[in-house]
């Protein structure tokens, strides 16, 4: 709910802070008097878009400062948690506009984004008058605004959640098929390189194995000649004979030579252990480089086509045996591609049938809602004396999205058998201010809290018909808080509370201000709006007359 509005060097208001009531509250004032500039003032600190020259002549700069009180329940908490601000029962917005046209916004005095404001303010207020593109005169939201007087948020929902479905389906299969024919043109290749690979069937490491063991083989001659030479000096006609003939005289003498040569004896038997070892090592060596000459060509040929085989692929050779894997994934996948495929496209028609039938359901309670909707709004038009005319909520097909199949526009026609159109179209400035009093009536009976204002909304109309106007305005105002500019003496003598908007000049400077009005000033006020400039006592009875009911 507003609370207040603060204005600094707005236009033609110098310094200016109202303070709004729940229920009815009317601001009326000469044509030209400023009561636009209020409007005007507040759809700046919320973020809306209109005019650009705003600062008043000759100051720095403007400002507009709003603050409301938010329920428990407000759904402008969860615009503010969401953009990381601070969240109070009380909400206040400031906005600046420099001399040079820079616009800077706080809320709860935290710097944020004229998006934000924009989010809030669908929240926090609805303008509704004969030049309103935001709310009942624009098509593009007759369906929700339908949707949300029938209460079929479950419905919709559940239809949201079905068109996700089908784009997540659908996502899926495109996805697929375009990852299939990628493998399929390339199949060929897949077929020949998992074949040519699992012939080879390369290991990781064997490309080293097989290099050490070709160098090996290709010095084998050279080096075994002399390896067979060494194990002819270490052998038994060699050192270890030498040895072993030493170990034998020594021993036969050992006793004889009181201990001297226990540590010789022990030092060569040492030696005949590491020349048993050194020799079997050599045996060894001499085993290994025993080899086939083919098996040189063997080893050659098959390290030549790993090589060969990685150059291919422009892989290493330890990673062949894990591009072959990646090779028949791929083959896996295009064999069993064509079972995929269906399954998909199965999960598709499910989700697509599902949406069907969510979205049908959709549609019969929008055209049972629309008839109620109809009704209602027709019950409304007879005491604003329009029950000649037509109201109708018209619904034709579109193409499916994730609101449904419908297309949801309010029609008119001000005369039995006149052709029907939209709103702002077909009807005139009166007529049109009725249509949607009467429209906004029906679609605020099960809500609460609101803040609408009504610019104008009564122009064109008089007599009786301004009279049923201000009373269903102030039904309206009963569960909420309801601001009205009017010209209307009928609907000024409904407001609970009264402001009159005028301008002075002093000094060579305009200026506007708003005046509350206590109930003395409310009679000259209403008198002055039913007899102009000169407010006789006629006038002031009729206006008594008024304000008593």
């Amino acid at each position: 709910m507003l609370r207040g509005l603060d204005i600094s060097n707005m236009l033609i208001i110098d310094r200016l802070e109202l303070q709004f009531q729940p229920g009815l509250n009317v601001l009326t004032g000469e044509t030209g008097a400023g009561k636009s500039i209020l409007l005007d003032s507040l759809g700046f600190v919320l973020g809306w878009r209109g005019r650009a020259d705003l600062v008043r002549q000759g100051a720095a700069q403007g400002e507009v400062t709003a603050w409301f009180d938010l329920t428990d329940d407000h759904p402008g908490r969860a615009v503010l948690d969401e953009a990381g601000l601070p969240v109070d029962d009380e909400l206040i917005l400031r906005r600046v506009n420099t001399a040079d046209g820079r616009k800077t916004a706080w809320v709860n005095d935290r710097r944020c984004s004229g998006e934000v404001l924009r989010a809030l303010s669908d929240t926090l207020i609805e303008l509704h008058g004969q030049h309103d593109d935001r709310g009942l005169l624009n098509p593009r939201g007759h369906r929700a605004i339908l949707d949300d007087f029938a209460g079929l948020d479950a419905v919709r929902d559940k239809t949201r959640k079905a068109w996700r479905a089908v784009g997540h389906a659908k996502k899926a299969l495109v996805a697929a098929e375009a990852a299939m024919a990628a493998i399929r043109d390339e199949e060929e290749f897949l077929r020949h390189a998992v074949a040519e690979l699992d012939a080879l069937d390369p290991q990781p490491g064997e490309e080293a194995d097989l290099d050490t063991k070709r160098r090996l083989m290709q010095g084998a001659e050279r080096i075994r000649e002399d390896v067979q030479r060494a194990h002819q000096i270490l052998g038994h006609d060699g050192a270890e004979g030498a040895v072993s003939d030493a170990i034998r005289w020594l021993d036969g003498v050992a006793d004889s030579a009181e201990g001297q040569l226990d540590a010789p004896l022990a030092a060569l038997s040492r030696a005949m252990v590491e020349l048993d070892e050194a020799t079997d090592g050599i045996v060894s060596a001499l085993e290994t480089l025993s080899f086939n000459p083919s098996e040189l060509e063997d080893t050659e040929e098959r390290l030549f086509a790993i090589r060969g085989l990685a150059r291919k692929h422009d892989v290493g050779p330890d990673e062949l045996s894990i591009f072959a894997d990646d090779l028949r994934r791929k083959l896996t996948a295009l064999d069993a591609g064509d079972a995929d495929l269906g399954r998909l496209r199965s999960d598709l028609d499910a989700a697509q049938t599902a949406y069907d039938a969510a979205a049908e359901k959709l549609s019969a309670a929008r055209r049972t809602s629309a008839k109620a909707l109809d009704k209602a709004v027709m019950a409304e038009l007879a005491p604003l004396k329009m029950e000649r005319a037509v109201f109708e909520t018209q619904i034709t097909d579109e193409d499916p999205g994730p609101d449904g199949r419908d297309a949801v526009a309010f029609t008119v026609a001000t005369n039995p058998g006149a052709p029907a159109g939209q709103l702002n179209k077909i009807a005139s400035g009166g007529e049109l201010s009725r249509f949607l009093l009467a429209l906004k009536v029906c679609l605020t009976r099960e809500q609460t809290g609101l803040t609408m204002i009504f610019d104008e909304i009564d122009r064109g109309v008089g007599g009786a018909t301004a009279d049923a106007v201000g009373r269903r305005l102030s039904q309206i105002a009963a569960t909420g808080q309801v601001l009205v500019v009017t010209h209307s003496p009928q609907v000024a003598a409904l407001g609970a509370h009264h402001w009159r908007v005028e301008k002075k000049v002093a000094k060579g400077m305009t200026t506007s201000q708003v005046v509350p009005l206590a109930a003395p000033d409310r009679v000259d006020e209403i008198a002055r709006m039913l007899a102009g400039d000169t407010i006789t006592d006629e006038a002031r009875g009729a206006a008594r007359a008024l304000l008593s009911g």
